[in-house]
């Protein structure tokens, strides 16, 4: 073990504050305790539970201050006991939930997925939690198949954009909406763009598919929720995995994912064969840990490999250093980007 001091820059979210809010501080790291390493972070990012847990309205987000960070890839530079010291100064992605906004941070070790050599830091950072959602969404959840049609509301968004490319690779005909700055992208990806800002955008899509579609992915929920549901044909499946159009409403963060919850389970008592569910990405976690680190090590090492194999091409909106978080989050905040926002260590 690497038994030096290691300081660490870390971004505070000290309460319900704009993103100029954000304070950075320098603290000295603890040494890692058993089963743990210190991680020098590489390349982190801004993904939409940072935005909520910004408006305090994040599920089970920790009580303020803290440091936020749903992701990272980084490398090992110590290692604790019980931890195998040939792992330094390798290259391994983790979801940490918080406390990735950092220059250097405290890992489990049995939260560690190898990055393939020749995969940068800010291209797996990308399909860390994005590549895991797409990829348990539509492999695990809504087991589309080759030959479907499918809707991806948000074609241009860090989870969106990925799913595109995971539908195509899978031989899937896709769907996306986004704005009209964004379709020229959304076509390069594959899938055939509609505006979401056009009020007839259902009766859009219901033109490119007269038949129904096999699977609507909705990260939007809303009114617009009852809208995707109707898009499906028989055995289609609605997957939810987001309140977006409530972002922003004044109250109890839980209780439109209530009202959504109440909304999808009602719909799978009905008789038409159609299937309605809500992604969550922590499922299992409480009460079968090890199973679900390996479903998560197994899906983001499957995600990692295309990326490797130039199946998937990283949709970077931009890279901006870890002090300039604010500014990262405001960008990312701003909903004019294609991808996701990285942030990376100082220069």
């Amino acid at each position: 073990m690497n038994a030096t001091t290691t300081h660490a820059t870390e971004i505070v979210l000290p309460g319900v504050v704009e993103p100029d809010g954000l304070h950075v501080r320098v603290r000295d790291l603890p040494a890692p305790g058993q089963g743990q390493v210190v991680l020098r972070m590489d390349a982190t990012g801004v993904s939409f539970a940072e935005q909520q847990m910004r408006l305090g309205k994040y599920f089970d987000q920790p009580p303020f201050p803290f440091v936020p960070g749903y992701d990272v890839v980084g490398t090992v530079v110590a290692t604790g006991p019980g931890v195998d010291p040939a792992i330094e100064l390798h290259r391994f992605a983790a979801v940490t939930k918080v406390g990735g906004w950092a220059s250097h941070l405290i890992v489990e070790a049995a939260d560690l997925v190898p990055v393939p050599d020749g995969v940068e830091a800010a291209a797996a950072e990308t399909v860390v939690v994005n590549g895991v959602t797409a990829w348990q969404m539509m492999h695990r959840v809504a087991k589309v198949e080759r030959g479907d049609t499918i809707v991806v509301l948000g074609a241009n968004g860090g989870v969106g954009s990925t799913l595109v490319q995971l539908a195509r690779h899978a031989g899937i005909r896709v769907i996306g909406t986004a704005s009209t700055r964004h379709h020229d992208a959304v076509r390069a990806l594959g899938a055939i763009p509609v505006d979401y800002r056009d009020p007839n955008m259902y009766d859009r899509i219901r033109e490119i598919a007269p038949d129904g579609v096999d699977a609507v992915f909705d990260h939007v929920g809303g009114e617009g929720l009852h809208e995707s549901w109707r898009l499906l044909r028989r055995g289609g499946a609605l997957v939810n995995y987001g309140s977006a159009a409530t972002k922003d409403e004044p109250g109890n963060a839980m209780l439109p994912v209530l009202k959504l919850f109440g909304r999808l389970m009602l719909w799978n008592l009905l008789p038409n064969g159609k299937r309605a569910g809500f992604y969550n990405f922590w499922a299992g976690k409480r009460f079968r840990p090890a199973a679900f680190r390996a479903r998560l090590a197994e899906d983001l090492s499957a995600v990692l490999r295309l990326v490797g194999d130039g199946v998937l091409t990283p949709q970077i909106a931009a890279r901006i250093p870890l002090p300039e978080a604010a500014a990262a989050l405001a960008l990312a905040e701003s909903r004019t980007v294609l991808g996701k926002v990285v942030i990376v260590p100082e220069p």
